[in-house]
């Protein structure tokens, strides 16, 4: 059996089966984890190594355009320091504005290196779509404060300068998955909704300006027949029940130390979303022993299986957690367990 259909009998709940994703070491992990394993300084070489079940292979890098210039560019004449700075639509006077801004072109889109990429590894679950960022493209060209800010005072505003961003990607992932056919079996796209310890808006804004936005992305995940994978770091629990009405039936990546995200209280869930990550990667993983990594492993297992792949609950690994470690989570998450 192929990890491809391993995969598959978990989010069907099929049988449980002993999968796992790597998630994506940063470019300065990989040697470190390279040397260690004695393989190439590859993340594929990595991957191959630990057994990966899964591949993540974004669209995002099929759009060409012809002078080099990005999807989104929130600053467009202005200067941003930080993540939180305001960007070109943050004191905008006309609506007019938003009509001269470069909005992306669907056309400067070629995914054909993408597709190849796909094809190579048939045998394993392919996570893939345009990557959507939505929110942050939004808190980008206002700047986050000014954005919540103006989901008060200039309510109209807000929902056309997203109307205008999901539009791109709605276009975008059509043209993406119809091309794609029945190559991989999972849409996914994320923004990240919450902090530490709540949503980063109300629920109340959330479901009034930033869902409906999830919901037009799902549908074109659903057109085409894929499973709807939604990746968001932080306390999410408190729209979870709106998420999964929306459609999304696969979450990652659980951060486990958020409010309301632990592998115990989402059990609550476990009937209705198909879990991928779970184990800490915030302090445990860098702290941990092997063998500690081994325990959390099988009682992260236990509580959400058997529809759970195995990962950290975050995708990008860091320099300072151990190769050791990620071994250990792959060893475990690879050993067949009873379910409870």
């Amino acid at each position: 059996m192929t990890s491809r259909e391993k995969v598959r009998n978990v989010f069907d709940r099929v049988s449980p089966e002993a999968v796992m994703w790597t998630g994506h070491p940063n470019e300065k992990t990989i040697p470190i984890f390279a040397k260690a394993y004695g393989v190439e300084p590859k993340a594929e070489a990595i991957f191959q190594y630990l057994g990966d079940d899964c591949r993540w292979i974004p669209a995002d890098r099929g759009y060409h355009h012809p002078q080099g210039a990005p999807m989104f560019d929130p600053a467009w004449g202005t200067e941003r320091k930080t993540l939180s700075a305001e960007g070109c639509f943050a004191h905008i006077e006309d609506w007019k504005e938003l009509d001269e801004y470069p909005w992306p072109n669907p056309d400067y889109l070629d995914f054909t290196e993408i597709y190849e990429e796909i094809d190579r590894h048939q045998d394993k679950m392919v996570f893939t779509g345009v990557w959507s960022p939505f929110f942050h493209d939004l808190t980008n060209f206002l700047g986050m404060e000014n954005c919540f800010i103006l989901c008060y005072e200039e309510p109209e505003l807000v929902k056309e300068i997203t109307r205008r961003i999901v539009d791109f990607y709605v276009e975008a992932n059509d043209r993406f998955f119809r091309g794609l056919g029945d190559r991989a079996d999972v849409m996914f796209f994320g923004n990240d909704f919450g902090s530490q310890q709540d949503l980063l808006v109300s629920p109340e804004l959330f479901r009034e300006f930033f869902l409906p936005s999830i919901r037009r992305l799902i549908a074109v995940g659903k057109k085409y027949g894929k499973r709807i994978m939604l990746h968001s770091c932080g306390s999410i629990y408190r729209v979870l029940p709106d998420l999964i009405e929306a459609g999304v039936e696969i979450l990652h990546p659980i951060q486990a130390q958020a409010r309301g995200m632990s592998a115990r209280e989402l059990t609550k869930y476990k009937d209705k979303l198909i879990f991928v990550g779970g184990i800490d990667a915030q302090t445990f993983f860098v702290n941990a022993t092997p063998e500690e990594i081994r325990r959390e492993v099988s009682r992260v297992r236990s509580l959400l299986g058997p529809g759970l792949v195995v990962s950290p609950s975050h995708e990008e690994i860091l320099p300072n957690v151990p190769p050791g470690n990620i071994l250990a989570m792959a060893q475990a998450a690879h050993t067949k367990e009873e379910w409870k």
